[in-house]
């Protein structure tokens, strides 16, 4: 019985057997619950200490989703030509450096809501990007025999992400304040970048 469930286990967790697969799956543990706890405090941010409605808050997250939903193709396109390495370099940096700037906003009390839609937008055309480099970086790490494993983990990374982002988030904005959530996941970009840096 022991057997099988070791043998289950090697078999469920097969792709982290590869080095680089294993680095980035760390790395976008991290970052990608930094992502979802951005988005609950930004949504917090709209409600209430900004005073905006439930229509600011979709507004926003429209913003966000928009680009990839009206130049997808052209940015998968252009990912798909370019070393994915470099790409997600420079995708997970610009997030970092946008998540840092809504955070410094939040802090000094200068934030206003015209600038959240700016940068929720930003952060939409950084998507537009880094979400194929990073789905097809994956192939190029693991190969095809191991891609299917890879994609499962992948998904199980992104429904984790889901709730430990938001819980975290919630924590932080009922003990710390809204603008350590943005500097907390500026921070979380950083593990993606050190993860890339030391693949072979």
């Amino acid at each position: 019985m022991r057997r099988r469930v070791r043998e289950a286990g090697r078999r469920t967790f097969r792709a982290i057997s590869v080095r680089n697969y294993r680095l980035y799956f760390t790395g976008q543990v991290i970052s990608v619950s930094g992502t979802w706890m951005q988005t609950v405090s930004q949504a917090y941010l709209i409600l209430f200490p900004l005073h905006g409605t439930g229509v600011d808050v979709a507004i926003a997250t429209s913003l966000q989703f928009l680009p990839l939903l009206l130049f997808g193709p052209f940015g998968g396109l252009i990912a798909d030509r370019l070393d994915k390495r470099k790409v997600l370099y420079v995708t997970q940096g610009t997030a970092g450096v946008l998540a840092l700037a809504l955070g410094l906003l939040v802090v000094t009390h200068s934030v206003t809501l015209w600038q959240v839609y700016v940068l929720a937008a930003g952060l939409g055309f950084v998507n537009l990007f880094d979400n194929p480099a990073r789905q097809t970086f994956v192939s190029e790490m693991v190969g095809y025999e191991l891609l299917p494993n890879a994609v499962s983990l992948n998904s199980v990374l992104m429904n984790s992400a889901r709730v430990i982002g938001p819980a975290i988030g919630g924590a932080l904005i009922l003990t710390v304040g809204v603008a350590t959530c943005f500097f907390v996941n500026a921070v979380s970009y950083a593990a993606v970048i050190v993860a890339l840096a030391m693949m072979r």
